[in-house]
């Protein structure tokens, strides 16, 4: 399963999906991907090796972290969204064990969020990684955010 693409039903598939991805994306981050002691230094390598692409209209499109590297949906090595750049570092603060994460679910309504990332905490503080941010442990701001235990 390496890229999982289905119609938009609703968070909950988008969040079993985002759990798949994950599960199957460790072992490449292990052996395949580069080494991080910190959030920062895994932020700032990730971002400049990602290109932010949206999905086609209705259609959600979950990509391992081999897939969005070496076989991307969009041709182009890196690209993704949200979602995509959630399981990225999901995978990776996973694989090189960088404490408990969260992902973060925000938009206008707990039902139909706009947008996802990750948070990790890290030597006692909980850092945001959002991908689609241009800067370490910031975001934007949103009416509602949600915070679910991974």
């Amino acid at each position: 399963m390496a890229v999982l693409i289905v119609p938009y039903k609703d968070i909950n598939q988008v969040l079993k999906g985002i759990r798949l991805q994950v599960i199957e994306s460790w072992e490449y981050c292990k052996t395949e991907m580069p080494s991080f002691n910190d959030p920062e230094t895994l932020f700032n390598v990730l971002r400049n090796i990602i290109t932010y692409k949206n999905d086609k209209n209705g259609i959600e499109q979950l990509q391992t972290v081999q897939t969005l590297f070496d076989n991307n949906i969009h041709g182009i090595s890196g690209a993704g969204d949200c979602d995509c750049f959630t399981i990225l570092v999901l995978s990776m603060c996973w694989a090189n064990n960088l404490g408990p994460q969260k992902i973060v679910l925000a938009g206008k309504s707990k039902k139909a969020p706009t947008h996802i990332w990750s948070k990790v905490k890290h030597n006692g503080k909980w850092y945001n990684l959002d991908l689609t941010q241009p800067l370490f442990d910031t975001t934007r701001e949103y009416k509602l955010t949600q915070e679910i235990e991974v």
